[in-house]
């Protein structure tokens, strides 16, 4: 059984203030912090995005989620268009899938040829060195599944019309793929879980838990963010506040209630 609402809730709410502690501590110091999430289709990378990002700052905090590259970018090398997204000093990025996209559906799919795959995987530790030699703050998670519960999801996208805009032809395709991707998950981690640049895989079969988990562990990796918020007064007004008033236009009605 999955962790309760409320229990998911209270426990999130400490780690939501030390997130937002932390994104002080990096506009204060300069960091440029970078997030991957990756991991099958339904794990439940944007549930976990989500939950970073909820009370931080948007011009701080942004999610980078691309779309299939356009024909320019196919002839492009294939990290520029990553590089464009990622942060100036103070700026936290969460990717939405990244670069690794070439190690995972690409290849699985079809998408690329075995020869760009195996050069992806020879050339991403360099590109990654570089990154955290410049001094990025890189995190790196996959977030697990099993097929049941993949099946579970994908069935809800189907059946809920406020989700079924999350199913794609590819989401379809990869339940016939379960153990491809997971020899292309284990190729890519052999050659890609450096020490400038570790993977950490997160349980995500139980999606709250498996935020909280990702969070902790996120917070914890973070040198420490103790930045205290600066001292602000709120003087009084001076006046009584004052009604709006409209010329021009005026607001619509409001949105009936039934008694």
């Amino acid at each position: 059984m999955g962790m309760k609402r409320g229990e998911y809730e209270e426990a999130l709410e400490p780690l939501t203030l030390d997130l937002v502690s932390m994104a002080r501590w990096a506009r204060a110091t300069g960091a440029r912090i970078v997030v991957l999430f990756e991991g099958r289709d339904t794990a439940g990378k944007g549930g976990a995005i989500g939950a970073v990002r909820d009370r931080l700052n948007p011009r701080q905090c942004r999610t980078v989620a691309l779309a299939k590259p356009s024909e320019a970018e196919q002839t492009q090398w294939y990290f520029q268009r990553y590089v464009a997204h990622l942060p100036s000093a103070g700026e936290i990025v969460l990717f939405d899938r990244s670069w690794y996209n070439r190690a995972g559906v690409e290849r699985v799919m079809g998408y690329c040829s075995e020869d760009e795959a195996e050069a992806f995987l020879r050339q991403v530790p360099v590109f990654e060195k570089l990154l955290v030699d410049d001094g990025i703050l890189l995190f790196k998670y996959w977030l697990t599944t099993d097929q049941n519960r993949q099946e579970e999801r994908l069935r809800e996208r189907l059946d809920d019309p406020l989700k079924r805009w999350k199913l794609s032809p590819v989401d379809l395709a990869a339940r016939d793929k379960y153990e491809e991707y997971t020899r292309a998950r284990e190729a890519m981690l052999a050659a890609t879980h450096t020490p400038h640049a570790p993977w950490t895989l997160v349980d995500f079969n139980d999606q709250k838990r498996g935020r909280l988990t990702l969070i902790r562990d996120l917070l914890s990796r973070i040198p420490d963010t103790r930045v205290e918020p600066p001292e602000m007064d709120f003087p009084a007004l001076g006046h009584p506040p004052l009604a709006e008033r409209f010329a021009v236009l005026k607001p619509i009605p409001d949105f009936p209630v039934k008694d």
